[in-house]
């Protein structure tokens, strides 16, 4: 059970060196305690009507119930897109230590 309300975020980005900005500067804030950054995933999409497909970058960011809507804020205003997919879904179930070390790297949001 995660009684604390950990986070795992996905952000895809266009490129590599935006994803590494948006993880280094959610790092520098504590705004999470982790983010693994996938290379080149390819994305298959409606926008605004039109099929798209693209290569994208991911994001899993691991953050605490309470610094969400402040990395939810902070990543739309890093981010290059209009509309950048920003999806927060809650821990159920993990091992302890490892989601109290998250609560506790973003302790001061706490």
């Amino acid at each position: 059970m995660n009684k604390a309300g950990s986070y795992l975020v996905i952000v895809s980005c266009a490129t590599l060196d935006e994803a590494h900005s948006i993880a280094d500067t959610l790092l520098a804030e504590r705004l999470c305690a982790c983010v693994t950054v996938l290379k080149e995933a390819e994305s298959h999409y409606l926008w605004k009507g039109v099929r798209e497909r693209s290569r994208e970058n991911l994001l899993f960011i691991k953050t605490s119930r309470n610094a969400l809507p402040l990395l939810i804020e902070r990543v739309q205003s890093l981010h290059s897109y209009e509309v950048p997919e920003v999806i927060a879904l809650k821990i159920a179930a993990g091992l302890p230590s490892y989601l109290e070390w998250i609560v506790q790297e973003t302790q001061r949001h706490e």
